[in-house]
């Protein structure tokens, strides 16, 4: 458990995974959980996932759990705060659906190396209730059928659950969903169906999450958006109201959509130090949420499945690698820091770089908000934003999700004109709306939004380096600009930038 979570200034970091695992006095095989600093995402990319998970003995004390035995049962009879040492071998749970372990408060399980604990495809979950301080270390855990939006580890989302040094791969929906004060740290969450991480909960209340030196890759094998287009339901982690989040040294490829995405009244999260790379979709897609910070992090090869697949279409929406979509900083919420700071990150061939976005047309009560039960987080209930009131302050300003208090600085864009299937329409920066139109009482018609976003919500780009022949796009998505109209008049954006071996100061 972390200590101090709220008092730590913005940019400092939790503590080491070694350090981690030391206090909680359990022995784990370093090859399990090697993480490299927070920074040094090259190092991070080494082998989670090639590693064999496993704590090579049970710790004096634990219950010895051999296959063939029923854990449903052992944990049912032992008091909370037991600890469980699964024996090397194929662990299962009873023949039906609803087979699952109920941890009690505090108990451990822990896996020897080459312990497995199967569903055979017939188990929904492995671990649910809602226990508090369990600890899921060493195993594997495969074969499992979560329904659409639940979880194989922490079903029921218990808070401070540390999940570590795992391999949980190849179930369907989530390999794990979240509670409030979760560790996942150090774990391969590969090729699951829907998502690596899930941290969504009915009743919301997840903070203080921290997740790092996890290699999430391969996952929504199941194709979500596809299957229902505009789910928003897929993702290597995929994030909903939570408040507090610290997202370190973490490799996230190869899944098939989105990397990392933040969808509805997340706050306060630090991105930083990841590798984050050939996922299909957006590395990072930060929607309709507050208060960031992208630092640090390396991004390569994103999105270039989207970009190729909306190129051939002829739609010229400015696909990127970092998407912020209706996000920005907010002072009134308690966070590190009170805008979205993308700083010192490394951007290479990936489809393009940034998009800033505000549609017009969303906000709360609008038929064009898809989150269909939220709200901001500024107006409760979401019916006072209806007309006369909503054209007037303050509801004018809360009831939308603003693209505002965005810096993008310090950062490096590299780009390879060749880009396969680019059609003009990668290499791109944006800051952007569209043309407002409906409902017929909304007070943010035409190109109200569009001036907003791209002049009067403090939204800035400078100090960057910028390699290959970026063009840039401002206001909506007609205007594409050349370096020179991005860094002149009325845009003056990208001061002190260099561009090859150009600076603009």
């Amino acid at each position: 458990m972390r200590i101090g979570f709220r008092d730590r200034p913005a940019g400092s970091r939790v503590l080491p995974l070694a350090l981690s695992v030391l206090l909680l006095q359990v022995s784990v095989a370093p090859a399990a959980v090697a993480v490299a600093a927070p920074g040094s995402a090259a190092e991070v990319a080494e082998g989670v996932c090639g590693t064999t998970a496993g704590v090579p003995a049970a710790p004096a004390g634990a219950e010895v759990v051999q296959p063939g035995t029923d854990l449903t049962s052992r944990t049912s009879q032992s008091p909370a705060g037991s600890t469980f040492w699964l024996a090397p071998g194929t662990h299962t749970l009873s023949p039906d659906q609803y087979g699952q372990v109920m941890p009690k408060d505090g108990n451990v399980y822990l896996g020897a190396p080459g312990a497995v604990l199967d569903g055979r495809g017939i188990n929904r979950a492995a671990f649910t209730t809602t226990a508090k301080d369990v600890v899921i270390r060493g195993l594997t855990i495969r074969g499992f059928v979560a329904e659409r939006d639940q979880g194989v580890v922490n079903h029921d989302s218990g808070e401070r659950w540390i999940i570590e040094g795992n391999v949980i791969e190849e179930n369907q929906g989530a390999a794990l969903m979240a509670g409030a004060g979760q560790q996942v740290l150090g774990n391969c969450l590969r090729n699951n169906g829907q998502y690596g991480i899930n941290a969504y909960r009915i009743a919301g209340g997840i903070t203080d999450l921290v997740i790092e030196g996890n290699e999430i890759t391969g996952n929504n094998t199941g194709d979500w958006e596809t299957l229902i287009p505009g789910c928003g339901c897929s993702g290597g982690a995929k994030f909903w109201a939570v408040d507090g989040a610290d997202i370190i040294g973490n490799w996230v490829h190869h899944n098939h959509g989105v990397g990392l995405w933040a969808d509805t009244n997340n706050n306060d999260f630090l991105v930083e130090g990841n590798l984050i790379e050939d996922n299909g979709s957006e590395g990072l897609f930060y929607e309709i949420s507050y208060n960031l910070e992208l630092v640090g992090n390396t991004f390569r090869r994103n999105a270039l499945v989207q970009g190729r697949n909306r190129a051939a279409k002829g739609d010229n929406f400015p696909v990127a690698s970092v998407y912020i979509s209706e996000s920005g900083g907010e002072p009134r919420l308690p966070a590190r820091t009170d805008g979205i700071v993308i700083r010192g990150n490394m951007f290479s061939e990936n489809w393009s770089g940034i998009t800033l976005w505000e549609n017009a047309d969303r906000f709360c009560n609008s038929p064009a908000n898809t989150s269909t039960l939220s709200c901001t987080a500024l107006v409760s209930p979401t019916s006072d934003c209806s007309a006369p009131a909503i054209a007037s302050e303050p509801l004018y300003g809360d009831c939308r999700w603003k693209t505002q208090r965005v810096s993008v600085f310090d950062n490096t864009f590299e780009f390879d004109s060749t880009l396969e299937g680019c059609l003009g329409l990668c290499g791109r920066m944006a800051v952007l709306s569209n043309y407002g139109t409906f409902p017929a009482w909304s007070p943010y018609k035409a190109a109200v939004i569009s001036e907003a976003v791209t002049f009067e919500q403090d939204n800035r780009w400078y100090d960057n380096k910028y390699y290959g022949p970026w063009s840039f796009v401002a206001h909506d998505t007609s205007r594409q600009l050349t370096a020179a109209q991005w860094r002149a008049a009325p845009y003056s954006q990208d001061t002190c930038s260099v561009f090859g071996a150009m600076e603009t100061c």
